[in-house]
């Protein structure tokens, strides 16, 4: 699935410059699902085919606005 296929939820609104597209953001797929960058989490080794990441808890919350949840 490419980037552009994809819509972007979050950063404008949370104070950060990303518009190089390499700051956590959050992403709703067509299907509806929602897809996440963020730095790579070592927290626990997830199931192969996944993969954790972290982002600030203003991405999160700006997502949900977008939303409209």
């Amino acid at each position: 699935m490419a980037r552009e296929e994809l819509t972007r939820l979050t950063g404008s609104g949370n104070g950060t410059n990303c518009d190089d597209d390499d700051c956590p953001n959050v992403y709703r797929t067509a299907k509806g699902s929602i897809v996440v960058q963020g730095n790579m989490s070592d927290a626990f080794q997830p199931p192969d085919g996944e993969a954790l990441v972290e982002i600030p808890e203003s991405v999160l919350k700006e997502a949900v606005r977008a939303l409209g949840w």
